[in-house]
């Protein structure tokens, strides 16, 4: 049988630690610290989440601008599953174990909840817009420490940040005047 493991955290205290075991981490190379699987869990999750939002405003989106709004919508969301899938492939490669499950991300996520119901299409883009600013502002909360320990996760986080802070400054261009005007 396998030998089980427990990764404590700095507290000291196993809530929350994920358990792991000889045969899931069978490869041998570079092995994330607790501290940067944490830290790209973070990131997942909240990309995670991302993209459900961006699903739930995508469905009940109306009003003004509404097949642009729904369309950005899918490219905000496809961005994001393919973030999301890269960070979790990143973390099996430095052998730690990502949970996406519902749970979690509930539990976890920094971004606010969105509302129920139909979501005109301009409080949509200042809402998806905060979302991708939190979403944003979560990557560039742990970048520093990946990039200390893992500077290819790193790599990672920053197409993160570019391509959300792109989408961030197109999205909300939307509900925009020209400045001075």
């Amino acid at each position: 049988m396998a030998e089980s493991k427990k990764t404590t955290k700095s507290d000291g205290s196993n809530k929350g630690a994920v358990k792991t075991t000889k045969l899931q981490n069978a490869e041998k190379g570079f092995t994330a610290s607790p501290a940067l699987a944490a830290n790209l869990q973070i990131v997942l999750v909240d990309l995670l989440e991302l993209a459900i939002q961006g699903k739930q405003a995508h469905w009940n989106v109306v009003g003004r601008n509404f097949r642009d709004t729904h369309r950005i919508l899918d490219e905000i969301i496809d961005d994001a599953r393919t973030f999301s899938d890269t960070i979790a492939e990143r973390m099996r490669a430095l052998h730690a174990v990502p949970d996406g499950r519902s749970v979690t991300i509930a539990k976890t996520t920094t971004l606010p909840e969105f509302p129920t119901g139909e979501v005109s299409t301009t409080e949509t883009v200042d809402l998806i817009t905060e979302r991708l600013e939190a979403a944003v502002g979560t990557v560039r909360g742990v970048h520093d420490d990946v990039d200390e320990e893992d500077p290819t996760s790193a790599d990672l986080l920053h197409a993160v940040i570019e391509r959300l802070e792109q989408f961030a400054w197109m999205v909300s261009a939307e509900n925009r005047s020209p400045a001075g005007r």
